[in-house]
């Protein structure tokens, strides 16, 4: 791990490396300062817990005893504890757990920002919108089983099948409309006004060049694009459940 052995060379690679467990603990009578100061102490060049904490929307939180906080400010302190140390590696377990949308999205401001400084972070999460926006590359875990590795888009590409798009022309074509043809089109049906189309999402523009070459314009359109719930229930055949939320 980061050209070290983690058994002989424990000490250095602590140095190196955070840790956020989905579950941990602290003495509930510490306050967050006390904490932060104490790790701070542990590392050889901590960045400034004070602007962690300002980052992490808790900076007035310093002189809080932890058994005081919220379960959503108690798991910014232990985020916090984790990048303490400015680490090259950081594992994230479930970060963004009882923490509501707006801080959830705050919490992902940080974690690009770590990964912009040029950590490494390996995220561990069950919303999938987390893993679209945070993630380059995406292991797919089914039951312990490592079932899919690779980025997002090929994934979505590979196993989520094609985007469904909804047209209503203007109007109804008078003869019979082939769209086989246009690359990327696997499927097409048209009812009266309505043009319901399968395929690869970047094939939609082409569609839309055949239609206007066939003289007909589009009135309005709607279009489902998969996404990592759909890989996840294609590679596993099931959805991911609130007990997995939880888990």
């Amino acid at each position: 791990m980061l050209g070290l052995d983690p058994i002989r060379e424990q000490r250095s690679l602590a140095q190196r490396v955070g840790v956020q467990l989905q579950s941990a603990a602290l003495p509930p009578r510490l306050t967050v300062q006390d904490a932060m100061e104490l790790y701070s102490a542990l590392y050889e060049r901590p960045r400034s817990w004070r602007e962690l904490l300002t980052n992490l929307d808790i900076g007035d939180k310093a002189g809080a005893r932890v058994d005081r906080l919220s379960g959503g400010e108690r798991q910014r302190v232990f985020v916090a504890l984790a990048l303490i140390n400015r680490p090259e590696l950081a594992f994230l377990d479930e970060l963004t757990t009882a923490l509501d949308p707006q801080s959830r999205r705050n919490m992902w401001d940080t974690v690009e920002h770590v990964r912009d400084e040029g950590a490494t972070v390996v995220l561990t999460t069950h919303y999938m919108e987390e893993a679209e926006r945070l993630c380059d590359r995406v292991a797919i875990l089914d039951h312990g089983r490592l079932v899919a590795l690779d980025t997002v888009p090929a994934l979505i590409r590979d196993h989520a099948g094609d985007t469904t798009a909804r047209l209503t022309l203007s109007t109804a074509p008078n003869q019979e409309l082939d769209l086989s043809g246009v690359a990327g089109v696997t499927g097409a049906h048209i009812e009266g006004h309505e043009l319901t189309l399968h395929g690869a999402a970047d094939s939609l523009q082409a569609v839309l060049a055949a239609l206007s070459a066939r003289g007909l314009t589009v009135t309005s359109m709607t279009a489902t694009s998969p996404g990592l719930e759909d890989v996840f229930l294609a590679l596993t055949g099931r959805h991911i459940t609130t007990e997995e939320h939880t888990a």
